[in-house]
């Protein structure tokens, strides 16, 4: 990671987190069920999606400090449920989850799924319940609804768990499955900026820089399931021997070229812009890989 994403990361991260913090809890009129919300939303994680939207937005030149983070941070609370979700006992069945226990194991199964569909529905106020415009409002709302719909990430885990242990996808297929499952929610949080700073005229090659963002963030996932280690990533690894992975499709070295290329590719997008905006801070989100993986 380089030190211009660094810094960016320190000065916006906090701030993510404690809007996060404050705004979560006081959301639910049920006690347990607004502790369990927070507890998985407050467990910390990269925060990767709002902050892609934070930096196409400072990339075209939109003064953010001010800004109420609310409808940005609405991406962090799809994630979310979708990780309580996914470590269900009927789903992954995984007991911890960024070095802490998951959130069914202390709430319950039944409390967590609450948990994810209350975020889920939240998210969706927080798009609405805003001063922005309300044409940029309903674009959010539609977008949202499609990067995380039935179309998007949920198809993406349905294409998962119909596959698992019984078809070997090939690559194509592969790139699909991600490109729901995981690209989707990246490629939204672009277009979030993109939409709430009015940047159309760039749009084309911001989304293909997305995109690109979204695949190797995908193929480093898998990576790091056999690379990475339990401490670090605060979750088990090892774990996808029998599922359609980038590295058990093309092999751990294939897995490293293809992420090398991906990332060569959004950078390429990203030059085909530079003449019009800064790009250098969403260039060097990139670097959140290269610096971990081996040429």
């Amino acid at each position: 990671m380089n030190k211009q994403l660094l810094e960016f990361q320190n000065e916006w991260t906090p701030i993510i987190n404690e809007a996060l913090a404050n705004n979560v809890v006081k959301n639910s009129d049920q006690k347990t069920l607004g502790e369990s919300m927070a507890y998985s939303v407050d467990a910390g994680g990269k925060r990767l999606r709002p902050l892609l939207t934070l930096a196409t937005l400072k990339s075209l030149g939109i003064e953010i400090n001010d800004m109420d983070l609310l409808p940005i941070l609405s991406i962090e609370l799809i994630h979310t449920y979708s990780l309580i979700h996914d470590d269900l006992p009927a789903m992954d069945n995984d007991d911890l989850r960024r070095g802490k226990p998951t959130n069914h194991m202390v709430f319950g199964s039944g409390m967590a799924t609450l948990a994810g569909d209350g975020l889920q529905t939240l998210a969706f106020q927080w798009l609405v319940n805003n001063n922005l415009p309300i044409n940029d409002q309903v674009k959010l709302v539609k977008a949202l609804a499609q990067a995380a719909g039935p179309k998007g990430m949920v198809a993406g885990q349905g294409i998962d768990i119909f596959n698992e242990g019984k078809t070997k996808l090939d690559f194509k297929q592969l790139q699909t499955l991600h490109r729901r499952k995981t690209g989707d929610l990246i490629h939204y949080s672009v277009l979030a900026g993109i939409i709430i700073g009015h940047g159309d005229e760039l749009k084309k090659e911001l989304l293909k820089f997305a995109d690109s963002f979204g695949l190797a963030f995908q193929i480093y996932d898998d990576i790091l399931d056999v690379v990475g280690d339990k401490a670090s990533l605060g979750k088990p690894v090892n774990q996808d021997q029998d599922k359609n992975t980038y590295t058990n499709l093309l092999g751990l070295a294939g897995a490293q070229k293809k992420l090398m290329e991906t990332i060569k590719m959004g950078k390429k997008s990203l030059d085909k812009i530079s003449q019009q905006i800064d790009i250098s801070l969403l260039n060097s989100f990139f670097t959140y890989f290269e610096l971990n993986i081996e040429d």
